[in-house]
């Protein structure tokens, strides 16, 4: 398991596609601290996923970065192009390979790394995650054969299994049952406790159950602000000032309707 623990601090940063007049962001200065989660929101096409998809690399020929972004390794400062080798992303969608059944596709990312003599080892470490987010009766089914949270939670143990320290979450849970939801939520935040995790979320209350860091994304081109979370550890429970910092949220981002 990762020992390492990487830090993200953009400043001034901003970011416009190849084929627009218009960036998408501009002027956004944040921190991600090391093995915190931070969690974003803001209305629909601001460029949440945008950014998420550039920090993990997957947009550097389709857009034009300003500003700085700052990559801290253990306290100390790294080049940003490192950053990409150490980057899970847990898409909206569980991406699930529909040929393949569950403990395979846990395993895909070791089938590009590991060689043949780990493979014994990473089966067994996908079978204890399995377990973990309790799927370990399901290893031989396909996804077709799975309800939505459990393809989600499959997705999840795929995630760890890379074993990255970032992992970039953009909206994982959006698609489930509320108590599905809550759950996957408490467990998220038990198995990702050691990494650094960037969230992109459109419900206020999941932002406030699970952020250490929280910003709101506003304006064209979007900005980011900061806003104070409770200082009880998350996944908090939703109380009086929990329930004052949800309304908060839902009049910052409510400017962007107006």
């Amino acid at each position: 398991m990762y020992a390492r623990a990487f830090g993200i601090e953009l400043v001034n940063a901003g970011l416009q596609y190849n084929d627009t007049q218009t960036p998408v962001l501009a002027g956004i200065t944040m921190t991600i601290p090391a093995q915190q989660w931070t969690v974003m929101l803001g209305r629909s096409g601001c460029g949440k996923t945008t950014m998420l998809r550039y920090l993990a690399g997957l947009l550097e020929d389709q857009v034009q970065w300003s500003g700085h972004l700052n990559i801290t390794h253990n306290h100390r400062r790294e080049q940003p192009m490192v950053v990409h080798e150490h980057i899970a992303y847990m898409a909206q969608q569980d991406l699930l390979l529909p040929w393949l059944n569950v403990l395979d596709n846990v395993c895909l990312s070791t089938r590009f790394s590991a060689s043949p003599s780990h493979s014994e080892q990473d089966r067994q470490r996908a079978l204890t995650l399995l377990e973990q987010v309790g799927l370990a009766d399901n290893v031989d089914a396909k996804p077709a054969q799975l309800s939505g949270g459990m393809r989600q939670r499959v997705a999840l143990a795929r995630t760890l299994m890379q074993d990255k320290p970032l992992v970039l979450m953009d909206e994982p849970f959006s698609a489930l049952d509320a108590v599905t939801r809550h759950k996957l939520q408490a467990l998220s935040a038990e198995l990702l406790k050691e990494k650094t995790v960037m969230l992109i979320t459109h419900d206020p209350q999941e932002a406030v159950r699970l952020a250490d860091q929280l910003y709101v994304l506003q304006g064209t081109p979007a900005r980011a602000q900061r806003l104070d979370v409770p200082m009880t550890k998350p996944p908090r429970v939703i109380n009086g000032e929990c329930a004052e910092l949800q309304q908060m949220i839902l009049q910052q981002l409510e400017k962007d309707y107006e």
